[in-house]
């Protein structure tokens, strides 16, 4: 699942891809922008992604869907 979150004052989103359930994600970010904490993600490739709940802007949490191989859908 995709991940984008804007940061107040900066130009450009962080994002990244993680294998966390949307619920768990979006509740992450709602309690650290309602606590002013940290909200810890890990994605896709075990790299710790480290987000100030005090400085987030928006929040884009993708859905979770099965990806598709070949030609035929």
């Amino acid at each position: 699942m995709d991940v984008e979150i804007g940061i107040k004052d900066v130009a450009r989103p962080v994002r990244f891809a993680t294998k966390d359930s949307a619920d768990s994600v979006s509740a992450a970010l709602k309690d650290a922008a309602a606590q002013g904490t940290i909200a810890q993600f890990t994605d896709e490739k075990g790299e710790t992604v480290l987000i100030n709940g005090k400085l987030i802007g928006y929040a884009i949490v993708g859905e979770e869907e099965p990806r598709h191989v070949g030609f035929g859908m």
